[in-house]
């Protein structure tokens, strides 16, 4: 599923869909493809709205050493169940839906075996979070018709609770948007109609007491959902390059021109540092430029966008193409709904 608009990433999305936002130079699709090509997956169709174009192009250079891929694009949104719905005539075996603008690393070999196992008509990876308010939490029964027990790492899905208070949450594991399916869920969904999954699919499973199976996973998730993240998900990937199955360089800024100081920065292709300036937890992305005597802190820089000199910036989004002026000082631009 990859047609999301990434509203809260923008500028860094007003010209390429969530999903090709890169991390560590990689688009997050990749890993998503990674991760499935690792679990026995040999077809991967994506499904796309908004700057679809640009995903097919990217997708259509999968298509080698034995993997088939291509791209369905909405003409009008129809939900994350609704644009699976559309695939329904291809989808006759089990099959399995992830997020492509989520970056994980599943052991989806692991989970296909457990719903298989367990006879499940769907079974959820679900990740264990701190702060549960901003997602959907999940609640674990060692039965299909027991209690909800907080402990439980894998167990059948007993109840959903969408986006609480932490007063209100009864559990603080959740939804982490992969699941197995088998083709019969899709008669949940109505023909031609904007349709969820989490709010509406998996809820109605349980009223009609289909088997809906969920396990813990392991490894390393995030969702790319703000500038914040993006800047986490860069020093854990490159911490834990172990765990995730997509090859990440030995070497992020050895393509890059830093004659200043770059901490804990990764600076892309073709991207520049000039000598006096210190750019600090921050990320330059590929043609980005940063010039003499400036001080760039916690920052996403875009795509060939120029800091001119002596400007100091601190959590600042700077979009692709943009030009910072001389001696700006900016504080906190466009880091939109961040902690």
């Amino acid at each position: 599923m990859a047609g999301g608009q990434g509203s809260r990433l923008r500028p860094l999305t007003l010209h390429r869909p969530k999903p090709m936002v890169e991390v560590v130079g990689i688009p997050v699709i990749e890993f998503v493809k990674d991760a499935l090509v690792q679990g026995g997956v040999d077809e991967i169709i994506i499904t796309t709205g908004y700057r679809g174009e640009s995903l097919a192009n990217h997708v259509e250079s999968w298509n080698s050493d034995g993997l088939s891929a291509w791209v369905n694009e909405e003409e009008v949104p129809m939900g994350t169940a609704g644009s699976v719905k559309l695939l329904a005539n291809e989808l006759t075996e089990t099959f399995i839906v992830g997020s492509g603008d989520t970056l994980a690393s599943f052991d989806i070999a692991g989970l296909l075996a457990l719903h298989k196992e367990k006879g499940a008509m769907a079974t959820m990876a679900l990740w264990q979070v701190e702060k549960v308010s901003e997602y959907g939490v999940v609640g674990l029964s060692e039965t299909k018709d027991g209690k909800i027990n907080s402990n439980l790492e894998k167990g059948w899905v007993a109840r959903f609770q969408e986006k609480p208070s932490p007063q209100e949450a009864f559990s603080n594991v959740i939804n982490a948007g992969l699941y197995i399916l088998e083709p019969e869920v899709l008669d949940l969904i109505p023909e031609g109609e904007k349709f969820d999954w989490s709010r509406q699919v998996f809820p109605q499973m349980l009223e009609l007491g289909m088997p809906l199976y969920a396990c813990l996973t392991k490894g390393i998730w995030f969702d790319i959902g703000r500038p914040s993240d993006l800047l986490k998900a860069q020093n854990i990937i490159l911490e834990n390059r172990d765990l995730v199955w997509t090859q990440i360089p030995e070497e992020p800024n050895s393509e890059s021109d830093v004659k200043g100081t770059c901490d804990s920065s990764i600076a892309l292709k073709g991207s520049f540092i000039a000598e006096g300036s210190i750019v600090k937890e921050s990320l330059l992305m590929a043609g980005a430029a940063v010039s003499r005597g400036c001080k760039i802190e916690s920052c996403i820089i875009g795509r060939n966008a120029v800091i001119q000199e002596g400007c100091i910036l601190n959590r600042c989004v700077i979009g692709d193409g943009e030009s910072v002026p001389a001696e700006s000082e900016w504080n906190d631009i466009r880091y939109p709904n961040d902690d």
